[in-house]
């Protein structure tokens, strides 16, 4: 492998090689026809591997998704024009909308029944979108984070394209939005360190440890990252999928303090530290980056791991109160004022019944083993 990119002076980002599709072999990341993180990852075994699959199939504990509706605040466009600027809207699992600058900026959008190449199997949803698609207003830039089916969907990104005016992303991610015909001029990619300013925003994609891929073939073939979102004195950290490791306490040095991170909190288990942060973890993690306050994130709408759905809550939660740090947890669908949040529900311990709003004008969201609960 090349040597690491330097990292850019504090609170600035590298500035992208010419041209806005980058080569991947370019990266200091690629070696060997892949995508590598700095820290040697352990080797998983094929046999590993089965057993994990087959503990999926037929060994799965109860409580891994909900048995009763969970809540889910409706949204509407008008709703969403209405709001003051550093508005956050979570709208389930790593999809969070944000108001800045008077306009509209999206994580890892992600609207479809399934976390799945299938239409027909594979994590299902437990709640439907809080907002149709078609519902959306104009999108100024949509921010991935890796090309996983949790965090990249084919049908959703299609649909958002014509409403959608820069889509930003790691090396490779973009080149598979332009083969599913998004037009290139929409789509800009970065290595780790690298970004841009968009209508005011600086966007930087800075590192993750975790891994990519959408078949058996192209495993490591697209770059992952954590994102930065400064908007004047406002900064978001996005945290993707990423292990512990110490590039948060580098990202915290170059472009914290944060006065809000979006952390990744579930999906986690022993097996696969490397790529899925334990609660405690994610709270280092937070703290690393000199963070003021905690959003978790992938959570609460897949079936992804092991553990109880409402197991990422509670020991975040539990953490929060130990380590005196402020925790927020907005109902899905529901505004937060990045800023001055105030108290947020712990939603998770309980729901109502009500019908869930549709992804797109005539196809429903259906929930897994529980429907949502969508409250006016």
């Amino acid at each position: 492998m090349s040597s690491p990119a330097a990292i850019p002076s504090k609170g600035v980002s590298a500035p992208a090689p010419e041209g806005t599709q980058p080569a991947v072999e370019q990266s200091p990341q690629w070696a060997k026809g892949q995508f590598h993180n700095p820290a040697v990852e352990p080797e998983q075994g094929f046999w590993k591997t089965m057993g994990i699959m087959w503990d999926f199939m037929f060994h799965k504990p109860a409580g891994t998704a909900p048995d009763t509706p969970i809540e889910v605040q409706a949204l509407t466009k008008a709703q969403l024009l209405a709001a003051p600027d550093r508005t956050l809207f979570r709208l389930g699992h790593s999809t969070v909308l944000l108001k800045l600058r008077g306009r509209f900026w999206l994580t890892d959008p992600v609207f479809s029944e399934r976390a799945s190449p299938f239409w027909f199997m594979g994590p299902k949803r437990f709640h439907a979108p809080p907002i149709a698609l078609d519902e959306l207003p104009e999108i100024e830039a949509v921010i991935l984070s890796h090309d996983h089916y949790d965090h990249l969907d084919h049908d959703t990104v299609l649909a958002l394209a014509p409403k959608v005016r820069h889509f930003v992303t790691p090396l490779g991610v973009g080149q598979r939005l332009i083969d599913w015909g998004v037009p290139a001029a929409k789509v800009q990619q970065f290595d780790w360190w690298q970004g841009t300013s968009i209508a005011g925003v600086q966007l930087t994609a800075t590192p993750a440890q975790h891994f990519s891929g959408r078949s058996l073939s192209d495993r490591n073939s697209t770059l992952w990252a954590s994102w930065v979102l400064i908007d004047d004195d406002l900064r978001v950290f996005f945290s993707g999928d990423t292990g512990y490791f110490d590039g948060f306490k580098a990202i915290g040095d170059r472009f914290g303090p944060f006065d809000l991170t979006l952390m990744e909190t579930g999906a986690y288990d022993p097996r696969w530290p490397y790529v899925h942060m334990q609660p405690e973890q994610t709270m280092q993690a937070h703290v690393d980056l000199k963070g003021k306050r905690l959003l978790p994130i992938h959570n609460g709408t897949f079936d992804l791991a092991m553990h109880r759905w409402q197991d990422p809550f509670e020991r975040i939660s539990a953490l929060a109160r130990l380590r005196n740090v402020e925790l927020v947890t907005p109902v899905i669908g529901s505004p937060l004022a990045i800023e001055q949040p105030g108290p947020t529900p712990q939603w998770w311990q309980g729901a109502a019944v009500a019908s869930p709003v549709s992804t797109s004008a005539g196809q429903p969201a259906a929930a897994s083993t529980a429907a949502s609960v969508v409250t006016p």
